[in-house]
C-alpha cells in the first residue's frame, strides 16, 4: 500500500495502462490510507467508498475488453466538496446544504467520470469557498499533514491536505482569490488557477462568479497539467466558457524549459509583511531561474498594491448576490417553519442557523458595497480599480513571459491564530488575487522549506490568459532543476502522520 500511495498520478496511470496493477488496487490502497490517517487530518467530509470501487471495477473491465482509456484512467481523485455529484453529499462546507444531494453531475465532475478517474470523495473546505485557512467549515478544521496543529490553506485544505498525506494524489479545488494555489503552496504541493472561463462553473456551487475558477492540485507539474486537460475546454452550460482550444499543456509539462523566458519579478509582491525564510527561499528560485537560461526583469505594478481592497469589496459584493438563493423555502435547511411563521420570518432564521460568521460578514459587507448611495463608492471604485490591475498585467506582459512571486508572505500560520482578526487572515492571499482580478491563469509550486520553521514556500508563477502552457513550461523547468539540486520537499522531507 505504501508503494501505491507514494506514486505519481502519471505512474499509476502507467501501471494500470501496463497490468501492472489494476484500478481497483490503487483505489483499495488509497481506501486504507484514509482509514489510517484522515481521522487526524480531516481532509474529507465525505468518503464515497462503493463508488470508488465502482469506478475502478469500470476500468478494469474497459482495459480487458481492450477498450481505449484516457491517460488519467483508474486515477483516485479528492473532489472539492462545492462540485455538485449526483447521488453524493455537497455541502460547500455549511450547514446551509447539509445532507443535500445534488441530481446532477457539474460539468467538471461529468468530465473526471468520462475520463475514468475514480473520485474518492468529496473534501473539506472554508464555507462556500470564503476563507483561507478552512477553519471556517461548519464541520471542523483541517490539520495541514505537515504539522496538524497548523492551517493547510484555504478555501480548499481539504483538497491540499489529502494530497500532501497521501490519501490522493490529484485533487480539485476552486480559486476565487488564491484558494487553490494558497493551500498548495503551505502544503508543499502544486496548485493551478487556470485562465478565468477555462474550466466550465456549471455545477460549481457560485460564491463571486466573476472570480469563481476551478483547476487542478497535484504533487507534481505534470500530474497537474494531466488533470489540467482533462477538466478544461469549452462549456455551452456555462455563459463564461471560453470557446478555445486548451492550451498544450501536457507537451508543455514534459518539455518544461526557461531558456530565452523573459520572466518578471514585481516590486509589489515584497516587503513589511512577509516572512524572511518565504523572501529567501523565493529569491533563491528566482536565481535558479536565472541559471536555468532565464533573462529576470525588474517589474512595477503599482496598483497591486490596492488589489486587496479591490477584492474585498468585489467578491463579497457578488457574494451577496449569489447567496440570496439560500432561502430556506427551496433547497436546502429550513428552520423555524411550525406554520405560523411567515416566509421572511423562516428565511430569516434559516439563514441564522445556516450561515457562519465568516459569511454572514461578507454578505453584510456586500450588501452595504452595493447599496443605495454607495454603489459608486464602493463597488464601482473596486471596478475601477480592477481595471487598473489589468492594465498593469498587460503592460507587465509586453514585457515579460510570466510573472514570478511568492504564493504566500508566510507559512502555515497555526489553527485559531488568526481566527479573530479578519485583516490578517485576508493578508494571506496578498499574491494572489491580482490574478484572479485580471482573469490569468496563474500556478503555485513549492520551492523548498523556511529555515524559520521547516515548513513549505510556494513558488507563484502568472501567465496571461489563455497562455496556461507558459506556466507548465516554466514550473516543470524549476521542478526538475529543484528536485536535483535539493530533493522533493514533500516526498524526502514530509513528517509521516
Amino acid at each position: 500500500m505504501t508503494d501505491i500511495i507514494r506514486l505519481t498520478a502519471a505512474e499509476i496511470a502507467g501501471k494500470i495502462a501496463s497490468g501492472e496493477l489494476t484500478a481497483v488496487e490503487v483505489t483499495e490502497a488509497h481506501l486504507a490510507r484514509i482509514d489510517a490517517v484522515d481521522e487526524k487530518v480531516h481532509a474529507f467530509l465525505y468518503v464515497d467508498r462503493e463508488g470508488a470501487l465502482a469506478q475502478a471495477r469500470a476500468v478494469d473491465d474497459k482495459r480487458a475488453r481492450g477498450e481505449k482509456l484516457g491517460p488519467l484512467a483508474g486515477v483516485p481523485l479528492a473532489l472539492k466538496d462545492i462540485f455538485t455529484t449526483e447521488g453524493v453529499p455537497t455541502t460547500v462546507g455549511s450547514r446551509m446544504l447539509e445532507g443535500w444531494i445534488p441530481p446532477y453531475d457539474a460539468t467538471l465532475t461529468k468530465r473526471l467520470k468520462a475520463a475514468g478517474v475514480v473520485i474518492l470523495g468529496k473534501t473539506n473546505m472554508d464555507e462556500f469557498a470564503m476563507g483561507s485557512s478552512t477553519e471556517n467549515s461548519a464541520y471542523g478544521p483541517t490539520g495541514n499533514p505537515w504539522d496538524l496543529t497548523r492551517v493547510p490553506g484555504g478555501s480548499g485544505g481539504g483538497s491540499s491536505a489529502a494530497l500532501a498525506s497521501f490519501q490522493a494524489p490529484l485533487a480539485i479545488g476552486t480559486d476565487t482569490g488564491g484558494s487553490i494555489r494558497q493551500p498548495a503552496a503551505v502544503t508543499g504541493t502544486v496548485g493551478v488557477k487556470p485562465t478565468y472561463g477555462a474550466v466550465s462553473r456549471y455545477g460549481m456551487v457560485a460564491f463571486s462568479s466573476s472570480l469563481d475558477q476551478g483547476g487542478p492540485c497535484a504533487r507534481t507539474v505534470l500530474d497537474a497539467a494531466l488533470l489540467h486537460e482533462v477538466i478544461a475546454g469549452h462549456d455551452p452550460m456555462d455563459s463564461t466558457s471560453i470557446d478555445e482550444p486548451v492550451p498544450p499543456v501536457v507537451e508543455a509539462a514534459r518539455n518544461g524549459s526557461v531558456a530565452g523566458m523573459r520572466v518578471g519579478v514585481v516590486r509589489q509582491f515584497r516587503g513589511e509583511g512577509y516572512q524572511a525564510g518565504v523572501l529567501q527561499r523565493f529569491d533563491e528560485a528566482v536565481e535558479l531561474m536565472k541559471e536555468l537560461g532565464a533573462e529576470i526583469v525588474e517589474l512595477d505594478c503599482p496598483s497591486f498594491d490596492l488589489a486587496l481592497s479591490a477584492y474585498y469589496l468585489i467578491a463579497p459584493s457578488e457574494c451577496s448576490s449569489n447567496l440570496a438563493r439560500f432561502d430556506g423555502l427551496r433547497y436546502g435547511l429550513r428552520s423555524g417553519d411550525n406554520g405560523s411563521r411567515s416566509a421572511e420570518e423562516v428565511t430569516s432564521l434559516t439563514r441564522e442557523e445556516g450561515f457562519g460568521p465568516e459569511v454572514k460578514r461578507r454578505i453584510m459587507l456586500g450588501t452595504y458595497a452595493l447599496s443605495s448611495g454607495y454603489y459608486d463608492a464602493y463597488y464601482g471604485s473596486a471596478q475601477k480599480v480592477r481595471t487598473l490591475i489589468k492594465r498593469d498585467f498587460d503592460k507587465a506582459f509586453e514585457q515579460v513571459d510570466v510573472i514570478v512571486s511568492p504564493t504566500t508572505p508566510t507559512t502555515a500560520f497555526p489553527i485559531g491564530e488568526r481566527a479573530d482578526d479578519p485583516m490578517a487572515m485576508y493578508l494571506a492571499d496578498l499574491c494572489t488575487i491580482p490574478a484572479n482580478l485580471a482573469g490569468n491563469a496563474a500556478m503555485s509550486l513549492p520551492c523548498g522549506l523556511a529555515p524559520e520553521d521547516n515548513l513549505p514556500v510556494g513558488l507563484q508563477i502568472i501567465a496571461p490568459v489563455m497562455k496556461d502552457d507558459r506556466l507548465y513550461k516554466a514550473g516543470a523547468a524549476v521542478e526538475a532543476a529543484f528536485v536535483q539540486k535539493w530533493g522533493h520537499p514533500l516526498l524526502e522531507e514530509a513528517p509521516s502522520l
